[in-house]
């Protein structure tokens, strides 16, 4: 839903979806995996493209690697081929071989002509390190919690501390995932952008709610740290993209991250993943040629917008929907709207 209307907060100037949430793009679905228990504060979360068969009816797509402080799988093919043929699942550093492991199953079990009449597959996970809250090193995500986001999938999907984004944290606060959407009209018809991100990232004196730096909203023991952390972001839409076109969005999407505060510092991973479901490539075609619809580049900058609008609004509604987490070691993070309401200490 972005940020929680009680907030009284407007990003940018476009309308959003219905949802306002990167499943305002049909057929788009997120579900998660949490686990919440003490020192394990971690999980999966999953988003399907479309509800079709992915494999055999590929989306177009690109990526683009703002700082390369990461472990995504899946991105070199995406750049060679344009295109997306699997669920993208997101979760902790050190449990990517897992998730891909589980993603791969789940793909044969669909597609028994994997790697037997046909090529194979190109698992895509993305990660953060969830480090500070959570056990990270005691490898809690298994692949029946992959399994478990991928049939939690729906529309209305949750935000904050769950899921893969239990764990994180966002310009020193508690993070996680965050989703907002902007509609654009092209050539009389309504068009939706969307975006989710995992926040971990970026440092607390930094922040930028709304165009206002945190420190004139308020004043709190929040410890000092670096910029150590990561960000992911996905951006999806309905409009007919180019596989160069969905990469001139990515490039925008630091706009918004820039807009929250962030610098993308040295340690701090921030890669962009972006594809339209309404371009597709069949795995099997009859024909050579086949037909593709884009858009005319003179007709982009609404898009440029809606992209740097709905990354803003993303990250902080990571924020404003996470809660305080106590976790690893009993390291306490907090959320932004607990300090914003007064229920932790502010410096005098």
């Amino acid at each position: 839903m972005g940020i929680p209307a009680k907030w009284n907060l407007t990003i940018g100037h476009l309308p959003h979806g219905p949802l306002n949430k990167i499943s305002d793009v049909p057929g788009v679905t997120v579900g998660h995996c949490t686990l919440a228990d003490g020192d394990v504060q971690t999980g999966v979360t999953a988003l399907l493209p479309h509800q079709g068969d992915l494999f055999h009816e590929k989306l177009l797509a690109a990526s683009h690697v703002i700082n390369g402080f990461g472990k995504t799988t899946g991105l070199v093919q995406i750049d060679e081929l344009g295109t997306l043929e699997t669920p993208i699942l997101f979760t902790n550093t050190l449990s990517v071989g897992t998730a891909e492991t589980a993603l791969v199953k789940y793909m044969l079990a669909q597609n028994p002509d994997i790697c037997e009449t046909t090529g194979s597959v190109n698992p895509v996970v993305c990660e953060c390190n969830d480090s500070g809250l959570n056990d990270i090193r005691g490898l809690h995500v298994t692949e029946q919690n992959v399994f478990d986001a991928l049939a939690d999938c729906k529309a209305d999907f949750a935000e904050g501390a769950v899921g893969a984004g239990r764990g994180m944290r966002c310009h020193g606060l508690k993070g996680g995932i965050g989703s907002a959407s902007r509609v654009v009209e092209l050539d009389g018809k309504n068009y939706t952008i969307g975006s989710l991100v995992l926040s971990n990232h970026a440092m607390f004196d930094d922040l930028m709610v709304g165009g206002t730096p945190i420190q004139q909203l308020l004043e709190a023991h929040i410890p000092p740290h670096e910029d150590k952390g990561s960000i992911i972001t996905v951006l999806a839409t309905d409009i007919p993209l180019s596989e160069r076109q969905l990469r001139r969005l990515c490039h925008r999407a630091l706009v918004g991250l820039s807009r929250t505060g962030s610098y993308c510092g040295n340690g701090s991973g921030e890669i962009v993943l972006a594809f339209t479901t309404a371009n597709r490539m069949p795995h099997y075609a009859d024909k050579a040629l086949l037909p593709m619809t884009m858009l005319h580049d003179d007709a982009i900058n609404p898009l440029f917008r809606a992209v740097a609008e709905c990354v803003e609004e993303s990250v902080l509604s990571s924020l404003f929907h996470a809660e305080t987490v106590t976790g690893y070691h009993g390291k306490t993070v907090p959320c932004l709207t607990d300090l914003l309401e007064g229920k932790i200490e502010r410096k005098k």
